[in-house]
């Protein structure tokens, strides 16, 4: 065999002597575990308030965005049949008794029962001074209070929630849903 084909270890063909490169372990070392940890800690602080805070603002805006949708039923109800349409607060779903937050039913004037909407989910609340809304034929709603009636959509337990939706139906039959971040369900 002739000297370039048999080369010592640490040569290269050339016959250059070539530095072996140490082998690297390619782990984390405690210090870079610790690091990252604690970086992964700070972030994970940060995201799950903000993300509780998107998951009660989506649940809220859907319970009053349901609300909503039942005074406009209500309402269109009322102008089609030409008959007074009544959007209360039912327990039972079929007769005007209970609170919100027990669910609502939208009922026409001989009683029948338009929309059936179930209870809030748990924790829930929905409060209201009036415990119906009546529009007639014309679609105007009549109250026994002189001001619009406002439904409070907030999150009593486990902890009451750093925000609420204010529903407001106008005597117009017009509706609105705020923000608050007043934080006071009860």
């Amino acid at each position: 065999m002739s000297e370039s084909m048999v080369m010592g270890a640490g040569q290269c063909s050339l016959g250059v002597r070539v530095k072996a490169m140490p082998v690297r372990s390619l782990a984390f070392t405690l210090v870079e575990l610790l690091i990252a940890i604690a970086i992964f800690a700070v972030l994970m602080g940060v995201a799950i308030p903000a993300y509780n805070d998107m998951t009660l603002g989506s649940k809220l805006r859907s319970q009053a965005n349901d609300l909503v949708a039942g005074a406009v039923l209500a309402r269109s109800e009322a102008i089609k049949r030409n008959q007074t349409v009544t959007l209360c607060a039912s327990s039972d779903g079929a007769t005007c008794t209970g609170a919100w937050a027990d669910g609502w039913v939208v009922r026409s004037s001989g009683g029948a029962v338009i929309q059936v909407h179930e209870a809030a989910p748990n924790g829930f609340l929905i409060n209201s001074a009036e415990t119906s809304f009546t529009f007639q034929p014309t679609g105007v709603g009549v109250t026994p209070a002189p001001a619009d009636p406002t439904f409070v959509v907030c999150r009593a337990t486990p902890s009451v929630g750093s925000q609420e939706r204010v529903v407001t139906i106008s005597l117009t039959g017009r509706t609105s849903v705020d923000r608050t971040n007043v934080a006071s369900c009860s």
